[in-house]
């Protein structure tokens, strides 16, 4: 049997992936791609990642039985902590072992992209604990509506530059990211904060992510006697948290994946994020992938009240997974994530990220019964999201 987790030497997962750069990355691209399986496999790197994640950035995160949300949907619902993680989110497993796969390669000078902050946020956060210069492309809209998030980085250290075309949000940043890189292709590493972009970004990491269902296997068997859920469900923009909440399961059949993604206004509203619906097979920033674009191959403006979901695309894993039935997608709108975070605000004590909201939202539409065990990644706490809280108050009393 082919592994789902494992794309093709290409970088392809089925029909989707690969490797479409400008001439002047293919250099970049190729060292990544030649060298990143030897280093993430050394002794001294895995030591050295496992140590950060351990004593850095809080791992293992908690898997928390969610009592009195398990009883509103009568089933057994888990919530894998990664709102626990230092930053915030899970965003910071991806940057701590791409800080150091970039210090392996001799790269001098770090560059991101950032939809809701988080990730922009984990890459500052290690830039700085490594002593390296740091710049985050933002996209205007995007820093207006995550200011927490953009002090956060400054704070670090990190030079935010705002994504001025387009949309002005995440496609735009990583835009403007990739023409960085493209100017300065020698000294700069690119840490892409999704399973997105050129072959080998996508599988690189999903395998820094995989922690989480790592992680999750071994918390399940102590807490329920299997290590096997019945669901594990996470939202998707790009999808790197949803990608390492199921990497260690993609081969069980028995889990049923579910991808949450950000329908806006609804799903034909003509205000929406819902990839795996609207999108059509195309090329986005370096891989094949589905994305939301007109007849014409424009890329068509995608909405999202949450920052981190407002992407038109979505990684070429995900692409696979809903094309080839392993994973069902889910849309929820904006005023059903919201009122998602009041829900488990009141029953649980926590807040969590808008971006998380949408995964939490889903649950009423599983079909579950008492007998179930739901895993949900909590992918981010809220209080970056608080302003935008604040604003649809009425929708969250």
């Amino acid at each position: 049997m082919t592994s789902y987790q494992i794309p093709t030497a290409r970088g392809y997962y089925g029909e989707f992936g690969g490797a479409f750069v400008p001439e002047m990355l293919y250099p970049n691209v190729e060292e990544l791609r030649t060298r990143y399986l030897d280093i993430l496999a050394d002794p001294g790197f895995r030591a050295e990642l496992q140590l950060l994640l351990r004593d850095y950035v809080g791992r293992p995160t908690p898997l928390f039985e969610a009592r009195r949300l398990s009883a509103r949907y009568g089933t057994r619902v888990f919530l894998k902590r990664e709102d626990l993680c230092h930053t915030g989110a899970h965003k910071i497993n991806n940057t701590v072992g791409q800080i150091l796969l970039a210090q392996r390669l001799g790269k001098k000078r770090i560059i991101a992209e950032t939809g809701a902050g988080q990730h922009g946020v984990a890459t500052a956060t290690v830039c700085a604990l490594m002593g390296l210069p740091c710049v985050v492309y933002m996209g205007a809209v995007d820093i207006e509506r995550q200011a927490p998030n953009v002090a956060r980085m400054r704070l670090l250290g990190a030079e935010v530059r705002r994504a001025e075309s387009g949309s002005q949000t995440l496609k735009d940043a990583t835009n403007e990211a990739i023409r960085d890189w493209i100017a300065n292709p020698v000294d700069t590493h690119y840490i892409i904060g999704s399973v997105v972009g050129p072959h080998p970004y996508p599988d690189l990491v999903a395998r820094l992510q995989a922690v989480i269902s790592e992680e999750m296997r071994a918390q399940l068997l102590e807490k329920t006697g299997s290590e096997l859920p019945n669901y594990v469900v996470a939202c998707v923009g790009g999808g790197s948290n949803a990608a390492g909440a199921f990497y260690h399961f993609l081969d069980e059949p028995t889990v049923r994946l579910v991808a949450v993604e950000a329908a806006g206004h609804g799903i034909h509203s003509g205000h929406s994020a819902a990839t795996s619906v609207l999108g059509t097979p195309g090329i986005i920033h370096g891989s094949r992938t589905l994305l939301m674009q007109d007849e014409h191959g424009q890329i068509t403006e995608p909405y999202s009240l949450s920052a981190g979901l407002d992407y038109p695309g979505i990684g070429p894993l995900h692409a696979h997974l809903g094309a080839s039935g392993r994973a069902e997608f889910i849309g929820i709108t904006d005023d059903e994530a919201l009122a998602a975070v009041s829900e488990l605000s009141r029953l649980e004590g926590i807040i969590p990220a808008l971006e998380t909201a949408h995964a939490l939202a889903a649950l009423g539409q599983l079909g579950t019964g008492p007998d179930d065990v739901v895993v949900v990644n909590l992918s981010g706490r809220g209080d970056k999201d608080l302003e935008t809280y604040l604003k649809n108050l009425d929708k969250l009393i």
